[in-house]
């Protein structure tokens, strides 16, 4: 997205391709904000999971899961809001990334009430915990089973609109105890996909020849559980 501009130039070019000029005229005048209004920012404040996009400075893409209590995602002010980083699997990929490209976007959806989401676009930076906690008075301290926050990703808001709920499964929280901040394997998931047991490409970049039996040999507890649309999942 150019400066003063809505929307990519690519965006563009497609939407006179296609002839949807004037229904993305529309969307951009009625639900696109370069802000967080206050219903956003209620929003916002009552979800537990968010799903973070970003790239490397060669355009490489990761979209990574964020989950917490309700307010783990932090809005600061209007145009500004921030999200914990706990200590994880020592990749850093998403961090990784915004090191070198600072451009994110979030999308966060409510599957258990409102069947509505929000997407969030912005520009981020990496703020280490002491740091922003010194700044920001209210900032949330969640320190349940060990979950102390490392650092904080602080995202500049760009662009703020509707996800609309056409699409969106509606779900029924269970209950779950989940192991934050756990180095457990099994607790985690565990080789769930069977990688650890896949071959690799060879140095040729071919695979091995021996065959992989895929056998699920871990289970995770599922922390939601799907009802039908227009149901209350109760």
């Amino acid at each position: 997205m150019q400066m003063g501009q809505i929307g990519s130039a690519g965006e563009r070019q497609l939407q006179s391709e296609y002839g949807t000029e004037d229904r993305a005229a529309k969307f951009y005048s009625d639900q696109m904000l370069d802000h967080l209004n206050p219903t956003m920012i209620e929003f916002i404040g009552r979800q537990e999971i968010a799903f973070i996009a970003t790239a490397d400075a060669s355009g490489e893409c990761d979209n990574s899961l964020r989950a917490g209590t309700p307010g783990f995602m932090h809005v600061i002010d209007s145009k500004t809001l921030a999200y914990p980083e706990y200590r994880g699997n020592g990749v850093m990929a998403s961090l990784g990334n915004i090191r070198e490209n600072p451009h994110v976007g979030i999308i966060l959806v409510d599957f258990v009430q409102d069947l509505i989401g929000l997407h969030v676009n912005g520009s981020a930076r990496i703020v280490e915990d002491p740091v922003l906690r010194s700044d920001i008075a209210d900032l949330p301290a969640d320190h349940t089973n060990g979950r102390i926050p490392e650092r904080w990703v602080v995202v500049e808001v760009e662009e703020a609109y509707i996800h609309c709920r056409k699409h969106i499964p509606r779900m029924a929280p269970v209950p779950r105890h989940r192991e934050w901040g756990t180095d457990d394997v099994k607790r985690k998931g565990g080789d769930y996909f069977d990688a650890k047991a896949t071959p690799r490409h060879d140095t040729d970049g071919q695979f091995a020849d021996e065959p992989v039996t895929a056998e699920l040999t871990q289970t995770i507890s599922p922390g939601f559980s799907v009802a039908p649309a227009g149901t209350s999942g109760n």
